[in-house]
């Protein structure tokens, strides 16, 4: 019997799959634990159109990526941090505090894709990396300067 599975099964495939397996296993275990349904014409073309629809999608999310990409990588943002007299800073420059900044400047990108190698903690040009999508990647410059 061909089914077409809607959850991974160890063993069996993947989902969206369509497999032949034997009419008691279909029957017996992917039926009723609803893993798969019976693949016939229609179910067969449902799942090519949601596949293409999936993949349009990924692409037009990759594409978004890397019109944002284009933009911020001419970018210099500047986050000002407290001093003392010997120019030591008080704290560190975070994630956050660079998405804040961003944001503030129209870009809204999430802080856990903003990677730093090592706590920002004395004043000048960093290049940070931002990964926007796990193919489009860019870099910025970040100035760190006093208050």
């Amino acid at each position: 019997m061909k089914v077409l599975l809607l959850k991974d099964v160890k063993g069996t495939g993947k989902k969206g799959e369509i497999k032949e397996v034997s009419d008691g296993y279909a029957n017996n275990f992917l039926l009723k634990q609803g893993l798969a349904k019976k693949a016939n014409n229609a179910t067969i073309s449902e799942n090519i159109i949601k596949k293409q629809s999936e993949d349009f999608h990924k692409e037009m999310e990759k594409q978004n990526a890397e019109q944002l990409a284009n933009k911020i990588k001419n970018q210099v943002i500047t986050i000002s941090i407290k001093c003392g007299d010997n120019g030591k800073t008080f704290g560190s420059i975070t994630s956050r505090e660079i998405a804040e900044r961003l944001l503030q400047k129209g870009y809204n990108i999430d802080k856990k894709k903003i990677e730093i190698k090592e706590p920002i903690k004395a004043i000048g040009i960093y290049n940070i990396l931002v990964k926007l999508h796990p193919l489009v990647s860019t870099n910025f410059k970040l100035e760190v300067v006093t208050e």
